[in-house]
């Protein structure tokens, strides 16, 4: 089934600034998250899509390639083993129409010697989904993960053999790695069986990963989540890769993060906002009330007469901003609960009031009705 275009899946036009985007986005994942949709696996798949559109528009190089090429930037077959996908160059699609041979910006550019096919191999990189709770994005924390890699083969330490065990040239490719076959006017160059590509033959293979130099084990690691991370965000474990080929160094693993939603604070980049009830009587004749922050209580003093509505801005008590600039805010937002569930006395004590109110004390209503008044005169 074809992909969906990622700019409809965030429901952002084209030409959409990364604020827009970014706000779509924890707007529609808050809406499809799994925790609020429990069992619902078209809401999860569509979580997942999500996250997928947004990890590429997030990253400028990412949104660049994709504007261009579309899903073709990106190679879907090269899916890392933790269960995610691994991260590819948006340009190995010119290094594919070119051949193995040559490069489209070495052609240009004159071109730096390339690297020896049968030496050794930087090991891939892998992406990691992390599902993480609002404190432990807001305030940080560390975290243990496990994934299956493939990591160098702890016999061999990598080279594939035994310890007495020589290396020599393939008699079938002559260590060239491919193997030419003529076919009428084309040839045709193909990869070698015997060697698959290395241009050499291990005598005595390593019998615990049999020749590969490598083997998939359960690996753990310890990831340190900065205070003020947000969905989106990724995290970068240099080394944590898959282990290279031939001795080469290995890759990378990046962690993709999903902060859950909160109950009682909405985000907005380094600032909260949080609702907080208030008793009709608390509104009306004012009152100091305790609200809660990311660490402590702290008390604001509700005016006489305050509507619903009305917010309070308390400095420097929202998100630590993640590249250190600083705090948010918090913004309190007030609502007067009415009563629902009154008794006879206090009916009765409630009707005595209104009969004493006039225009000054709901001048709101008042301004209202008489401007209405004037509409059909």
């Amino acid at each position: 089934m074809a992909k969906r275009d990622y700019y409809e899946i965030l429901l952002v036009e084209r030409t959409a600034t990364d604020e827009e985007i970014k706000k779509s986005y924890r707007k529609l994942a808050i809406k499809f998250h799994p925790d609020k949709n429990p069992g619902d696996k078209e809401a999860e798949e569509k979580f997942k899509e999500l996250s997928e559109a947004y990890e590429v528009l997030s990253d400028a190089q990412k949104r660049a390639a994709y504007d261009q090429y579309g899903h073709g930037a990106f190679d879907p077959r090269a899916r890392a083993r933790s269960g995610g996908g691994g991260f590819h160059d948006p340009f190995d699609i010119f290094r594919e129409a070119f051949g193995s041979g040559g490069n489209i910006f070495d052609e240009f550019f004159g071109g730096a010697q390339r690297a020896d096919p049968n030496g050794p191999q930087r090991g891939s990189d892998l992406r990691y989904d992390m599902q993480i709770t609002f404190e432990d994005a807001v305030l940080g924390t560390e975290k243990e993960i496990t994934i299956n890699k493939l990591d160098q083969c702890e016999q061999c330490h990598g080279s594939g053999r035994e310890a007495d065990s020589k290396v020599k040239t393939c008699p079938t490719c002559q260590g060239r790695g491919q193997v030419v076959t003529a076919r009428g006017i084309f040839s045709i160059a193909q990869t070698c069986s015997r060697c698959a590509g290395t241009g050499r033959i291990i005598e005595n293979p390593c019998k615990v990963c049999r020749g590969a130099g490598r083997r998939e084990r359960s690996t753990k690691i310890t990831l340190r989540i900065p205070a003020g991370v947000d969905t989106g965000a990724r995290l970068r474990s240099t080394g944590n890769g898959e282990a290279g080929v031939r001795g080469g160094p290995p890759g990378d693993l990046y962690v993709v993060l999903h902060a859950k939603p909160n109950e009682i604070f909405q985000r907005e980049g380094d600032d909260l906002i949080c609702e907080v009830p208030i008793s009709f009587v608390q509104a009306a004749l004012g009152s100091d009330i305790e609200v809660p922050t990311l660490k402590a209580r702290e008390t604001i003093k509700i005016h006489p007469g305050t509507q619903t509505g009305t917010v309070f801005r308390l400095k420097g008590k929202g998100v630590k901003n993640v590249q250190g600039y600083g705090h948010g805010d918090l913004h309190v937002r007030v609502v007067v609960e009415v009563p629902s569930k009154l008794n006879p006395a206090q009916k009765a004590k409630l009707q005595e009031f209104a009969e004493l109110c006039d225009a000054n004390v709901n001048p709101i209503s008042h301004g209202f009705f008489e401007k209405a008044k004037n509409l059909f005169r």
